[in-house]
């Protein structure tokens, strides 16, 4: 038997959580800054600017896109109100199957448009820069290291971001022993920035002829990149810049030219290095990005040392800092520190799902 007004009370439920979601992304008033930023990229003085004219855009593109989502939520809240009236006109129970995807799709939507909400720091709506390393466990925690590499690039790849590598320091046998990338893409940093922390793998070492089961850490920095330079600067005196050969495998080009950069910051200590362009000129303009991410992120901490919200404790890389558990023996569920949440499959978060974690964190740091 069909039960409407059961139907008309999921999406009234709906209705209310998009309505949420509309005064927290201020989609009223959305439009007029959309008009004002079309406005200002038409000035042919913008034309001229690549950086702000790239800033001008991106803005668009997210107002767009929260315009968007919204509209796509409230017209399928319609369309399911409509079907619903419709199957009690023809009294087709057949067509109940269709209306659960159509509300099932609507939901989803929705879920994703408060989770969008949510990210209402600062930076999250900024690029992020990521810093993996490995720790305690040698050659295993290379290649520990090396799998959340590849797990958060799968991340991104399914969020539709864009990963560039920024340096990579390989293992002595295996694995990686850090690498640093940048992940472009509307709120980057607000949701990458939940993985900040020491990662930590329980199984059978593939290096170990004995099988035993070994236990591997490793740590992820997670800065927000910083568009505007007069936030961050940089003075000449206090910095050296280094260049050097690239290593590795990288044509006969990269080889016999000096195109990878070292900076080195005085006052803080902080050395970044970039060699993954072919250009010294681009890894130039990556290093110092990277630095105003590194130096934005000492700033943050020592304006607000008791916020772990863009900090967190600094602990070290092995056991008993970790803030996740990935268990391969004895097979368990993955482990979460700080939401509990556990009830993931291993390997769909190596295959890049850990959008769970992420969404629960956010939820309870709200």
């Amino acid at each position: 038997m069909f039960k409407a007004d059961d139907y008309r009370l999921r999406l009234k439920s709906l209705a209310d959580t998009l309505a949420e979601a509309k005064y927290a992304l201020d989609i009223d008033n959305l439009g007029g800054r959309l008009e004002e930023l079309k406005a200002e990229q038409e000035k042919p003085e913008v034309w001229g600017d690549l950086e702000k004219s790239k800033k001008i855009g991106r803005d668009i593109s997210s107002i767009e896109g929260k315009m968007n989502a919204y509209n796509k939520g409230e017209n399928a809240i319609e369309e399911a109100k409509a079907f619903i009236d419709l199957i009690e006109e023809a009294d087709d129970e057949s067509l109940i199957p269709e209306l659960e995807e159509m509300i099932k799709t609507a939901e989803d939507d929705i879920e994703n448009m408060r989770i969008r909400a949510l990210l209402k720091g600062k930076y999250d709506a900024n690029n992020a820069i990521l810093n993996l390393h490995s720790g305690a466990g040698g050659t295993e925690a290379c290649d520990w290291t090396q799998m959340l590499y590849r797990m958060y690039c799968r991340y991104c790849e399914q969020q539709g971001f864009k990963v560039t590598e920024l340096d990579i320091e390989n293992g002595d046998e295996a694995g990686i022993k850090s690498v640093s990338f940048k992940v472009e893409g509307e709120n980057a940093y607000g949701f990458l920035k939940a993985e900040k922390g020491v990662h930590r793998l329980v199984r059978i070492s593939p290096f170990d002829s004995n099988k035993r089961r070994h236990t591997s850490f490793a740590s992820l920095e997670v800065m927000p990149e910083v568009d505007d330079d007069a936030e961050i600067v940089i003075r000449d005196e206090d910095i050296r810049i280094d260049v050097y050969r690239s290593s590795g495998a990288g044509g006969q080009k990269v080889n016999k030219t000096e195109t990878a950069i070292r900076i080195t910051h005085f006052p803080t200590g902080i050395v970044v290095t970039c060699q993954n362009e072919r250009s010294q000129l681009q890894n130039k303009e990556m290093a110092f990005q990277y630095l105003r991410a590194k130096l934005l992120e000492r700033q943050i901490a020592e304006r607000e040392a008791a916020d772990a919200e863009l900090k967190g404790e600094i602990k070290k890389i092995e056991w008993g800092s970790q803030i996740r558990s990935y268990v391969f023996c004895p097979y368990t569920l993955v482990k979460d520190h700080r939401t509990g949440y556990e009830n993931t499959n291993i390997q769909a978060v190596m295959d890049g799902d850990i959008q769970g974690f992420i969404i629960d964190y956010l939820k309870k740091t709200v």
